[in-house]
């Protein structure tokens, strides 16, 4: 393979982010589920503040059957995995049929969620499935480049989350300590001071979660 174009890049990119989106969603929806069920409050709203996405949903009820399957609502768990799709599928030369193939049994496996009373087990598939092409990714993928510009989508991702979710302290710092060389050998553009104050922020004794946030959202423009 050549040069790789911006498109290309782009495309890799947000293949990662929205692989990684989904997959810690998913953990922690998985983990919130049976807490949900037989909560009393309205906790869903918390998990929503958490994560900064809307909180248009009814009832609890109304967020457990929507949240993770609704493809018109644009910050769901499968419109998220769909954008990862769109992206892999775009990609299919450049990571590999069976990178992308993964990415297909993950949408087989959030239907089958959907029309399941107990979804918990499809939806562990899915984390599997997406383990499985991060592997994939490592295994097939003989260009550096192309490996580090998806991981560098991924580490970003997730740090982003984790600062959202307000993770504790060292599982961000060794987030960051994999994203600086990602994206320093990705080759893609990003914002030199964003990446060094992510770097500053995170040896801070009291986490600013809301300035890692910031920072880490301008890395990549």
């Amino acid at each position: 393979m050549g040069i790789i174009s911006i498109e290309q890049v782009d495309h890799l990119y947000w293949l990662g982010r929205y692989t990684e989106r989904v997959y810690t969603t998913l953990q922690v929806f998985s983990k919130s589920f049976d807490q949900m069920i037989d909560a009393t409050d309205d906790i869903y709203q918390k998990y929503c503040n958490s994560l900064d996405i809307p909180n248009i949903y009814a009832s609890k009820e109304d967020f457990l059957k929507r949240y993770p399957f609704d493809e018109s609502i644009s910050d769901s768990i499968i419109s998220n995995l769909i954008r990862a799709y769109d992206n892999a599928i775009v990609l299919r030369e450049t990571i590999g049929s069976d990178a992308l193939s993964y990415i297909q049994l993950s949408i087989y496996a959030m239907n089958n969620a959907a029309k399941s009373d107990a979804p918990l087990i499809e939806l562990q598939q899915i984390m599997d499935d997406l383990l499985s092409f991060w592997g994939i990714v490592d295994d097939q993928i003989d260009i550096e480049q192309i490996r580090n510009i998806i991981k560098a989508g991924k580490r970003i991702e997730r740090i982003d989350l984790y600062a959202r979710l307000k993770i504790e302290k060292n599982k961000l710092e060794r987030e960051v300590r994999r994203m600086i060389p990602r994206v320093l050998r990705s080759g893609i553009k990003y914002n030199e001071t964003s990446l060094s104050q992510v770097g500053t922020l995170i040896n801070d004794n009291i986490l600013d979660y809301g300035s890692i946030i910031s920072s880490v959202e301008s890395i990549i423009a």
